[in-house]
This record gives structure tokens, C-alpha cells and sequence, in this order.
């Protein structure tokens, strides 16, 4: 294929040209005046933009969460991935206590094998683990380990097996990512709440307020401080804890911070709606200026990434509760969270680039190059350089879509941005040079994707 006359924006730069994709679905060229071979297919894109596939660095799929489970598979959460421009996900991989990590590792393999789109995992750790086995992962290209400072009863570990974890990903080339909230607080600001019968939708986001992640995340960079180690934090939703990661970053901490759209679009107030469970999601939405914070942090670079955090649900589902009771959830606690996002991502981070927030080349990094080079995937993915995976999204500046439930391929009955609609969406994607989207159709096969394994980062000490 010989994609022509688009704005090719990627590490390289922003310039008019054309991007020419192999026959064994790597890029072969790209630069000005590309002249097409015999049997190559031509793709006018004058009027577009031309960059690289999106990597989602975070993701749930398939996920059992309670009694329930979440409501997209690998096999439509990758293919409604690709429609909205993203060809690599990065899914969770969660050992949960006493289960051995490389058979849950083996799980989600067997579970990621219908995926339409590439795919790696992270691996999360609910108790501490023995260095050989931060090795074994990274020998299964399994280089991120993610680590819990909340939810005590089930995935929370304590500041000794951070640092534990740290240490060895450290000298393995791994990379610990963090759920920075202060669990013990929270857990007992839920138990007053319920104790003075408090308990509707929007108790979740007060139980959980910002200062409580703005704690943990300046303690885990304390943490990672004292160990030398590079750390990630997921979904940062608020101003403290963008705050936090400031702080540590002008003490030398090697923190990088992921934000999703549902922290720059959506406000605590949709919890008060009727239909207030479906926003539900953790950390919790916050007040609006909240939103400005985050954007500024992904303007100046202090927010490294944006994933989706994807993570959905039916409403039936929502409603039933954690232990899908058929009279449904009796208080804020019982409430499965996570948001829908993995098709909507790029879309609306556009929109920032639009509403000048962030410039073009912002929305490149933050969706493409920056996830796949902090998480061992750089060059083979986020790049348009030759010998690069043809992983290449045609932008149309001009394409509306609505982002109703009913207008998206994400397998769920609610939209948190129904009513909605935006400009600017993928005209063609191409996974490893196959197309898997156009025009906003999915036309790609199940089990094209393909499990990558992630590279160490560089400088291990061991």
C-alpha cells in the first residue's frame, strides 16, 4: 500500500508525504513523492493526518471483577480499539493471592488470542513475590509490574513489598506501575459513611478524595526515591497528585504519570444522575477544575501518557453489583467500577489538540510514541520509521462521529459521553500493513493480533 500527500506526524517530525507499507507489513519508505510500485494499492490523503497506530498502555479485558465480569472480551475490545485508532493494547494480567503468576500469565494468553489487534501484558502482583519470579515474567517479555495501594481485602500490598518489587524490577529492567490511593484511609472513611447510612452512588467519590491520592502517590515517589527505581503511576485523576508527581520529579524520581480521558472529560457531578452507578470508576471523577490541571500537566510533559483504563460494563451488570444480587447493589460499596474508553481515546485527546491544549505532535506522543517507548515496544510500535510494524492510522480532521453506546463497537450499553459527538476520526487503520478499520467500520479478522513481547528497559543492573 502507498498512503499519499497526507501529514505524516510521528518522532520524525510534521510534514506533507507519503508512507509506503511492505509486503511483510513493516514500513518500507516514507518521504515526498513516492511513486506507486505495480499491484500496490493507493490511498489518497491529502486531506488527513498520517501517524502511527495508538498504544492503550491500560486496559482490563475479559477481566472477572466480583460476581461479574467485565463486558468486552480481547475479541471486541481489540476490534472496537481499532476502529478509533489504536493497534497495540497492553492488558492486565492479575495474579491474584496464591495463584502463581506464570499460570495467570498462561490465562490471559489463551484469553488474548482471538485479539484483531497486537497485544502485551503487565503483570499485577497481590502479595509479595520472589525475585526469581520478577526474572521469569521479564523472560516472558512481561517487563511492568503493577502494584496496588488500595483495596486492602483483595489486590492492596503494603510499602515493603513496593520496595521489595521495586528493587527487583530494578535490576531486571521491569518497571513498576502503581494504583496510588491511601487504602487504609479510604477503607475507613467507606466503613463512617456506612455506619451513618450514607450510601448512595456519590459516597464514592467522597470516600475517595484527592488528597488521599495525592498521598499515596507521594509516597510511593519516596519509595522509589530510597530504591533508585523508575516508577509509573496509573490513572492520575487530580490536582495533588499531579502535584506529587511534580515534586518527585524535581527531586530526581524517575516518575512518569498516565492520565485517561474520563479525568479530562468527565465531572463527580454525573454521579448524582439516576443513572449516576454507570460513572462509577476509580479513582472517582472529580470536580471540573481538576481538568484543567491535567491538561496543563500534558501540555508541559509532566503527564507522560494517556491510556483508557478500559474497563466496561452492561447496566444489568452495574446494577446487579460486585455480587450480582438480583435485587441489585445495596450501597456504593457493592458498585463494579471502570469505564468504557478503548475506542474513544484518540478522538478525544484530539480534541484537545483542536481546542489548542495540546498540540498535534502532544497528541502523537501521549497516544502513540511515549507508551510504546516507556513500555519496551519502541521501535516496533508508536513509529512510522522504516522496518517499523505498518501500525498506521489515516486521521480525518473532517470525520464526525457520535459517541452514543449505539454509534461504538465497545460491547456495552452506556456511553459516558452519550450526546455527544466529536470531529475527528480514523478513515483507515492498518495492523502490521492489514486493514482493521474503515471509515468507521471494523474490517479486520479475529486472531490477527499477535501476543509482543516487551523488551527490559535499558540500564538494568542485573
Amino acid at each position: 500500500m502507498l498512503i499519499r500527500g497526507g501529514r505524516i506526524v510521528d518522532v520524525a517530525g510534521d510534514r506533507v508525504g507519503d508512507v509506503r507499507v511492505g509486503r511483510d507489513g513493516r514500513i518500507a519508505a516514507t518521504g515526498a513523492g513516492l511513486e506507486p510500485l505495480a499491484g500496490e494499492e493507493v490511498v489518497d490523503a491529502s486531506s488527513c493526518l498520517v501517524v502511527p497506530g495508538g498504544v492503550d498502555a491500560h486496559t482490563h479485558l475479559q477481566l472477572p471483577v466480583g460476581d461479574v465480569r467485565v463486558s468486552d472480551d480481547f475479541r471486541t475490545g481489540t476490534a472496537a480499539g481499532a476502529v478509533g485508532g489504536t493497534t497495540t493494547v497492553v492488558d492486565y494480567v492479575t495474579a491474584y493471592r496464591g495463584e502463581d503468576p506464570l499460570e495467570a500469565f498462561a490465562t490471559w494468553r489463551r484469553w488474548a488470542e482471538p485479539a484483531s489487534v497486537d497485544v502485551g501484558l503487565h503483570m499485577t502482583f497481590t502479595e509479595a513475590v520472589s525475585e526469581a519470579t520478577v526474572a521469569a515474567c521479564v523472560e516472558q517479555g512481561v517487563t511492568s509490574f503493577k502494584l496496588y495501594m488500595a483495596y486492602p481485602q483483595t489486590l492492596q500490598v503494603d510499602d515493603g513489598v513496593i520496595v521489595d518489587v521495586l528493587r527487583a524490577a530494578g535490576r531486571h529492567g521491569g518497571l513498576v506501575t502503581v494504583h496510588a490511593e491511601n487504602g487504609g484511609a479510604i477503607e475507613a472513611l467507606r466503613r463512617t459513611a456506612l455506619a451513618e447510612g450514607r450510601t448512595g452512588v456519590f459516597e464514592h467519590s467522597r470516600t475517595r478524595p484527592a488528597l488521599l491520592e495525592g498521598e499515596a502517590v507521594s509516597r510511593v515517589g519516596v519509595l522509589a526515591e530510597i530504591t533508585g527505581a523508575p516508577v509509573y503511576v496509573v490513572h492520575v485523576s487530580s490536582a495533588p497528585a499531579l502535584a506529587a508527581v511534580r515534586e518527585a520529579r524535581r527531586r530526581g524520581v524517575d516518575m512518569l504519570a498516565e492520565t485517561c480521558p474520563q479525568y479530562l472529560e468527565l465531572g463527580a457531578e454525573l454521579l448524582e444522575r439516576a443513572d449516576g452507578d454507570s460513572f462509577v470508576c476509580t479513582p472517582p471523577l472529580r470536580d471540573p477544575w481538576h481538568h484543567e490541571e491535567l491538561w496543563q500537566g500534558l501540555s508541559d510533559g509532566t503527564v507522560h501518557t494517556v491510556a483508557t483504563d478500559h474497563c466496561p460494563f452492561s447496566v444489568a451488570d452495574r446494577r446487579a453489583g460486585l455480587r450480582a444480587r438480583p435485587e441489585g447493589w445495596v450501597d456504593f460499596t457493592e458498585i463494579p467500577g471502570g469505564l468504557p474508553g478503548i475506542e474513544t481515546r484518540m478522538a478525544l485527546v484530539w480534541e484537545g489538540a483542536v481546542a489548542g491544549r495540546i498540540t498535534v505532535a502532544d497528541w502523537v506522543r501521549l497516544c502513540a510514541e511515549a507508551p510504546a517507548k516507556t513500555f519496551g515496544l519502541w521501535p516496533q510500535k508508536g513509529s512510522l520509521l522504516p522496518g517499523a510494524d505498518a501500525d498506521v492510522v489515516v486521521w480525518d480532521p473532517s470525520l464526525r462521529q457520535r459517541l452514543d453506546a449505539d454509534a461504538l463497537h465497545m460491547r456495552t450499553d452506556h456511553s459516558p459521553y452519550a450526546g455527544r459527538a466529536v470531529s475527528g476520526w480514523p478513515r483507515l487503520v492498518l495492523s502490521r500493513g492489514r486493514a482493521v478499520a474503515r471509515d468507521g467500520r471494523y474490517v479486520g479478522e479475529p486472531g490477527w493480533g499477535r501476543y509482543v513481547p516487551r523488551s527490559p528497559r535499558p540500564g538494568a543492573r542485573g
